[in-house]
């Protein structure tokens, strides 16, 4: 016996469904995040390629973790399930910020060496920044979303200011600190200039990142649509910058 199934009802429902996203988000989601979840990949994949040494995996991790939040957000982006969107809104912000500790880590390695930064070390290093970012979930009211938010995710102000206290004091702080006294550490000028170039593309995707939480916060459709430009642009050139500033290292390891 031979079943057909009428498949307009479903078609509809997915139509019905990506209908409810704005332009905007449509473009910030599928457009812009697609073209950094790409680039992102691609640079993780050289930086494996050419050598998979613990400080190059712990490299790349940094580009893996972030596109593995983007790629959560893709899943979620066309639901209109508050709870489910609330749960996968939390991982792909999780593993958003989870990427920064693994830069804090790439850049310890090189100030201190693994006779200093020991293996234990950095690993309870990411552990505790791990932990901290998982309590995210627990912040009463943390996020909101429903058709009065356009089901994209709202973040709460304490929200933010506890994710902007976190990333702040465990891994963007402590990395832009560690790479000025490297920079300073260093005497060949060639080095130094490519290590600017680093620092810089450090700084624009930290830009990026608390941006991001801040128009969250906010929740004002065109200015997060404007933004999902700038960090576009940011997050391209700053994770160029980034592989830049340290390419030639991982060649000569």
């Amino acid at each position: 016996m031979i079943y057909y199934y009428n498949l307009k009802p479903l078609y509809a429902g997915v139509l019905m469904v990506f209908f409810q996203l704005s332009m905007g988000r449509i473009i910030a989601i599928y457009v812009a995040n697609s073209i950094i979840f790409t680039f992102f990949i691609f640079l993780a994949y050289k930086i494996l390629k050419q050598s998979k040494k613990k400080q190059n995996v712990y490299f790349s991790m940094m580009y893996i973790s972030v596109a593995i939040g983007i790629f959560i957000n893709f899943i979620y982006a066309p639901m209109t399930d508050p709870n489910l969107i609330i749960f996968l809104n939390f991982l792909t912000n999780y593993f958003i910020t989870l990427g920064t500790i693994f830069l804090t880590v790439f850049v310890l390695i090189l100030l201190k060496t693994e006779k200093v930064f020991t293996t234990i070390k950095q690993f309870t290093l990411i552990l505790i920044y791990a932990i901290l970012l998982f309590f995210m979930i627990v912040i009463p009211d943390g996020v909101e979303v429903g058709p009065h938010t356009g089901w994209s995710p709202h973040w709460s102000w304490p929200l933010f200011i506890y994710v902007a206290i976190v990333i702040t004091c465990m891994s963007v702080g402590p990395s832009l600190i560690y790479s000025i006294k490297l920079y300073n550490k260093f005497e060949d000028e060639l080095i130094k200039r490519k290590w600017k170039f680093f620092i810089i593309g450090m700084s624009e995707l930290f830009a990026v990142l608390y941006g991001t939480f801040f128009t969250h916060a906010l929740n004002i459709s065109l200015i997060r649509s404007i933004w999902a430009i700038i960090a576009l642009i940011l997050s391209l050139t700053g994770a160029y910058l980034i592989y830049y500033g340290v390419a030639k290292k991982f060649k000569t390891d």
